[in-house]
């Protein structure tokens, strides 16, 4: 089978207002004032410093995903001890951290944070998912959210004669799944959202339980009768799973075969 154009355009971007990053925001200025505060009223420094930890970790605890309660908790102790606000030291200059936020943003956009972070699928989490769901020689696949190609790579192995499309939001990461999926797949800069998933015998995502009512949703809306929609680590609400694959522990793969009512749980 000839390799494919690979290529990375744009289209429409997400709709909709950004909710995510206000909570970690709140948090990490409110760890912020209650740092100074207690400073103010001369409290030692060491005493002021876990004060605000605690807070922040406390602000934590109402996430509800792991990595964001890690990144609300840590929020304030790493900025203090990056911009050395402790005795003795200089600080830095507030200016500077502009620049990891832009790089930040460039790799991960801000209106697209309502989906799955940047987290890489395991090269044998697909494994035996070709013989849970054939599909023919030339048939169309495409991995909804393909950040760097790690989910690309592990669909290739398990469809080596299919046309292997990924959707990526974030600019850079595109172009950076271009080149290492270089006659593996066509890469789009798109929002999954808004494609057109009805020319797919099978969507892969890797998503966050938020999102999946979703691609539910999406699915049966778009996808047609025998398509299958493939999803790592989180379940599909409503669906009945044809097959529930986990060579990676921690990773189930959730396999669901679209079959308009029949497919819906009773």
């Amino acid at each position: 089978m000839p390799a494919k154009p690979l290529n990375v355009e744009s289209c429409p971007g997400p709709r909709g207002g950004l909710r995510w990053p206000l909570p970690a925001l709140g948090a990490w200025l409110l760890a912020w004032v209650c740092y100074r505060v207690l400073l103010y009223f001369e409290l030692p420094w060491p005493a002021a410093w876990a004060t605000a930890c605690v807070l922040g970790a406390a602000c934590a605890r109402a996430a509800n995903t792991p990595w964001r309660r890690a990144c609300v908790g840590a929020g304030f102790p790493l900025s203090w001890a990056l911009m050395g606000q402790w005795p003795g030291h200089s600080p830095m200059d507030a200016a500077w951290w502009l620049l990891p936020l832009a790089v930040l943003c460039s790799l991960y956009p801000l209106n697209a944070w309502r989906d799955a972070p940047l987290f890489p699928t395991p090269l044998n989490a697909l494994q035996g998912l070709g013989d849970q769901a054939p599909l023919p020689t030339g048939a169309k696949v495409v991995d909804a959210g393909c950040g760097l190609g790690a989910g690309l790579r592990a669909l290739s192995t398990q469809y080596p004669q299919a046309q292997l499309s990924g959707w990526e939001w974030s600019r850079p990461l595109a172009w950076l799944c271009a080149w290492r999926c270089s006659g593996v797949a066509a890469v789009l800069r798109a929002d999954i959202w808004r494609q057109d998933w009805s020319a797919f015998q099978l969507v892969y995502l890797f998503q966050r339980p938020e999102t999946m009512p979703r691609a539910v949703r999406k699915a049966q809306a778009e996808l047609r009768t025998g398509a299958y929609l493939v999803s790592l680590e989180f379940e599909a609400p409503g669906l009945t799973p044809l097959a529930r694959l986990e060579t990676v522990p921690g990773k189930p793969v959730w396999v669901y075969r679209m079959a308009g009512p029949a497919s819906l749980r009773p």
